[in-house]
C-alpha cells in the first residue's frame, strides 16, 4: 500500500466564519461576532473542541472496509456553510451510493443548489483519491437514476461508486494534502503567489470542460475587490440571506461539539451571553445600523488584504458541470495547499437569488464568461496565517 499522509491531532480552529457577523441580545441590542480582521483577539485560548475536529485525523488504523476508509477522507471536502450534506449508502457490497441530505440545503442563498452540487463533486474527488491510495479503482456513475433539473434536487442518487481492487494503481500526489487543506478566511500576506504556484493551481483548474485563471495584476485587482465588497454588502442587508446563515451558527464549545457542522463562533463574550440564554438569533440587525457598517468595514479590510483572486468557469451549465467544477476546485485547493497557499471562496456574487442579479452579471463579465458559460467559483488566494480545521461530523453521521 502507498504511504499515506501522517495524521495528528489537528490544531484548534481560530479563524472567523465568513458570513456571520452579528447576533442580537434578548431584550434589545446587538453584539458583533468575531470578524475576520479581529478574530485573533477574540479566540486565542478558546479553540474548537477536539472531538469536533477528530475526523481530521483520518480513518482508524484498523479500518478494514475500503469504502469506509475512503469515505473518511471524502467527508473532509469543502462544503458551502460547512453543511456536509452528504449521505452514503453502503447496503450494496463493494459499492457506495451517494445522495444529498435535503435538510442541509441553502434555499435562500443557493436556491438552485449549485453550490451544493459542487460540494458533492469535491466529495467524490477526494473519495476517488482515497480509494486509489488504498489500492482500489473507483468506478463512478453520475446520476444513475437521472440528472436533477436546473431548479431543484431530490432524493435520487448523485452518484454510484463501485470499488475494484487494482494492483499497482498509482496514488494521486495531491492526496497527501487532504488532511492539510483548510479554508482560510483571515487576511493574507501582500505578496502575490509565485509563477510556479500559479502554474500548479491552473493545471487543476483547466480540467476538461473548465477554464480558470488567477488574477494578480495590480490594474485588475480593484475591479475584483469592488465587486466582492458590493456583493457582500447586498448579502448583509438582505434579511433572508442573513437569517439563513444564522440558522447554521454554532456558538461556543458545547454547540460546536454537538453539531460539528455549520459556522462556528467561539468568541468568549458571545459564549457567556449564550450560556445564560440571552443570545437572540431570531432577527437580523438593521441594514443601516452600526453593526452592519462595522462588518462591511471589516470585510473591506479583508478584501484589501487579498493579493490574488482565482476564478473557475464551466463551458456549459447543468448539474454535470457543477460536479466537474467541484472536482476541479478541490484539486486546485489541494495544489495551493502544497504550495503553502490558502483559498477562501467569495460566493456572494455568484449566487442566483434576485438581490444578487447585478453582481452576478458583473462577475460573469469580469471573469470573461461567454454565452452559455457559468462562473462556478471565485475565491481569494494568498498566503494566510496558520489555522486549524473546521468541525466535521465524522463518518457515522454520513451513513444511511
Amino acid at each position: 500500500m502507498p504511504s499515506l499522509p501522517q495524521t495528528s491531532t489537528p490544531a484548534p480552529n481560530t479563524q472567523a466564519p465568513s458570513r456571520r457577523a452579528f447576533l442580537r441580545i434578548a431584550g434589545g441590542g446587538v453584539v458583533l461576532a468575531a470578524s475576520a480582521a479581529g478574530v485573533a483577539a477574540f479566540t486565542l485560548g478558546a479553540g474548537i473542541p477536539p472531538e469536533a475536529v477528530q475526523a481530521w485525523n483520518g480513518p482508524s488504523a484498523d479500518e478494514a472496509d475500503p469504502r469506509r476508509w475512503a469515505l473518511s477522507y471524502a467527508l473532509l471536502a469543502p462544503h458551502s456553510h460547512n453543511l456536509q450534506s452528504w449521505i452514503a449508502d453502503l447496503s450494496e457490497p463493494a459499492a457506495i451510493t451517494l445522495r444529498c441530505d435535503l435538510q442541509r440545503l441553502l434555499p435562500e442563498t443557493d436556491p438552485q443548489s449549485r453550490q451544493i452540487m459542487m460540494s458533492h463533486g469535491g466529495f467524490i474527488e477526494l473519495l476517488v483519491m482515497a480509494a486509489a491510495a488504498r489500492g482500489q479503482r473507483a468506478e463512478v456513475t453520475w446520476f444513475p437514476q437521472g440528472e436533477f433539473d436546473a431548479q431543484r434536487i431530490d432524493t435520487r442518487p448523485v452518484a454510484h461508486v463501485r470499488l475494484h481492487p487494482q494492483a499497482g494503481i498509482s496514488p494521486d500526489p495531491l492526496f497527501a494534502q487532504v488532511l492539510r487543506r483548510h479554508t482560510n478566511r483571515l487576511p493574507y500576506a501582500p505578496q502575490a503567489p509565485g509563477a510556479e504556484a500559479i502554474r500548479a493551481i491552473l493545471a487543476e483548474l483547466n480540467a476538461p470542460g473548465m477554464r480558470g485563471g488567477v488574477v494578480t495584476q495590480p490594474a485588475s485587482l480593484p475591479a475584483h475587490r469592488a465587486l466582492a465588497r458590493e456583493a457582500w454588502r447586498i448579502e448583509m442587508v438582505t434579511p433572508a440571506a442573513v437569517m439563513e446563515s444564522t440558522r447554521w451558527l454554532r456558538v461556543g464549545p458545547r454547540e460546536i461539539a454537538q453539531h460539528r457542522d455549520g459556522l462556528s463562533i467561539n468568541q468568549p463574550m458571545l459564549r457567556v451571553i449564550n450560556a445564560v440564554g440571552l443570545l437572540d438569533r431570531s432577527k437580523p440587525p438593521a441594514p443601516d445600523g452600526s453593526v452592519v457598517a462595522r462588518q462591511l468595514a471589516d470585510f473591506d479590510e479583508l478584501i484589501a488584504a487579498t493579493p490574488a483572486f482565482l476564478w473557475l468557469v464551466s463551458q456549459a451549465a447543468g448539474r454535470g458541470a457543477q460536479i466537474a467544477a467541484g472536482r476541479a476546485y478541490v484539486r486546485a485547493q489541494l495544489a495551493a495547499t502544497a504550495q503553502g497557499l490558502h483559498m477562501h471562496p467569495l460566493s456572494q456574487a455568484l449566487q442566483e437569488y434576485p438581490q444578487q442579479a447585478e453582481p452576478y452579471r458583473q462577475a460573469h463579465a469580469l471573469m470573461g464568461a461567454r454565452e452559455g458559460e457559468v462562473v462556478q467559483m471565485w475565491a481569494r488566494l494568498g498566503q494566510g496565517p496558520a489555522i486549524g480545521p473546521s468541525p466535521r461530523r465524522g463518518l457515522a453521521a454520513l451513513l444511511a
